[in-house]
This record gives C-alpha cells, sequence and structure tokens, in this order.
C-alpha cells in the first residue's frame, strides 16, 4: 500500500464529528484536498483533514498555506505512509507540530477480543442514538476509564478513550475496548476505526487492531479569541 485511501479518512472523519456532537465536516476548497470541522475549542477552533496528502504533495501543500492563513486558531491532521514529507510541508508553511506519532488503526469488530473488568470494577453502558459512553467504576464509584463510539453504518468510531492514572496496569483498557466493540456491533457495526495516541498503540495492537498510516497533527498561528 503506498497511500491511504481517502474514503476511509472520510468513513472515521463521519464517526467522529457524531461522536462528539460536532457539525458535519466541509469540504476545504474547491479540489478535494480536505475537510474542515468547527470544533470550537480554545486553541482548536477549527481542525482540517487531509484527503490527499499521499496522492499528491501539493494538495497537502495548498491545505497547509491556508491553516497559515487562517482567522481562527487551526489544526491539520494528516493521515499518510509518508511521514517525513509531510513533516517537510507543513514546516516549509510555517505550521508548528504538535504529534508525529499518532497512528490510524482499523479492526474487524466480529472478532474483537471480550474482557471483563476485573473486581472491584463494574462497567456502565450508556447509548443515546448512535453514540454509546462506557464508563468503569470502582468500589467508591469513582470513574476509573471512560470511552466513546459512535456507529454510523458498519462503522464504529472509538473517540476519548481514557483511564486514570490512579488505576492504570489494571486491564481496565482491555476490558473499555472489549466493551465498546460489544456495543458498537450490538448496534450493526463490523469495522472499527480510530485515531490512536503513542500511549494506546501498544494496547490496541495486541488487540488486534491493524496500523493503517501514520497521522500528523499541526497547528496554525494561535489566533487571540474575540470573545
Amino acid at each position: 500500500m503506498t497511500k491511504i485511501e481517502s474514503e476511509l479518512i472520510r468513513r472515521w472523519l463521519n464517526g467522529w464529528t457524531v461522536a462528539r456532537s460536532l457539525p458535519e465536516a466541509e469540504p476545504v476548497g474547491s479540489t478535494g484536498d480536505g475537510l474542515r470541522s468547527k470544533c470550537d475549542q480554545p486553541g482548536r477552533e477549527v481542525e482540517v483533514f487531509a484527503l490527499r496528502a499521499d496522492e499528491e504533495p501539493e494538495s497537502l501543500a495548498r491545505l497547509a498555506t491556508a491553516v497559515a492563513a487562517a482567522q481562527q486558531t487551526t489544526w491539520l491532521t494528516v493521515p499518510t505512509l509518508r511521514p517525513e514529507t509531510v513533516e517537510a510541508v507543513v514546516g516549509a508553511a510555517g505550521l508548528e507540530l504538535l504529534h508525529r506519532s499518532e497512528w490510524f488503526m482499523t479492526t474487524d469488530l466480529t472478532e474483537h477480543p471480550r474482557h471483563a473488568p476485573a473486581a472491584p470494577y463494574e462497567r456502565e453502558v450508556r447509548t443515546e442514538g448512535p453514540v454509546t459512553v462506557v464508563s468503569l467504576h470502582d468500589s467508591s464509584g469513582e470513574v476509573a476509564a471512560r470511552g466513546t463510539v459512535a456507529v454510523v453504518g458498519a462503522d464504529a468510531i472509538a473517540d476519548r478513550i481514557e483511564t486514570d492514572a490512579a488505576h492504570r496496569r489494571r486491564g481496565l483498557g482491555r476490558a473499555m475496548m472489549s466493551a465498546l466493540a460489544e456495543a458498537a456491533v450490538a448496534q450493526g457495526a463490523r469495522t472499527g476505526l480510530l485515531i490512536a495516541s503513542e500511549e494506546g498503540q501498544r494496547l490496541y495492537s495486541a488487540l488486534g487492531w491493524r496500523h493503517e498510516a501514520d497521522v500528523l497533527i499541526a497547528r496554525g498561528p494561535v489566533v487571540p479569541s474575540s470573545r
């Protein structure tokens, strides 16, 4: 494989915006270079996702130039099999590289390993429409881990998977991913998609998730808020 398919990125983004209750992403420009999502977070008001970075370096350069000139603080997320090339392009545009080692990963959810949380932890599953939130609680009721999955068609996009530092190395990550996969399959999903931090990559790989591409994230100039 010499590039990550733009359709795979679109599928992930469709679910990511649903998981975070964000508006549907909009095309950037008229050449199909990328998609733009309004995040409305301090220091991350807008995020642009590159679709054709590996197919056409000029496409990425156009996006990077637009991000550098944006009137709002804008992030640029680039799934790629050519991270060195991407790093050079975003650097030439004057963007700040925030993350260079995240992974775009997929899995067959029907074959996902099942792991129940060990005592004293119990899980709580809440589903509203296409979004399921799983929480793992200790015996005092404190939330030890939390994660979200959004189901769009046959895809399930896992997001915001976190384990509290005081509860790590107790198998909660495995239990969390198992619960998210189980909930997604129950809603008709078959393919899991996520972007993994460096900390999560070993866990997801051990559970059968496959590395599809690296993900680099850069940021344009920070624009002072007018609010």
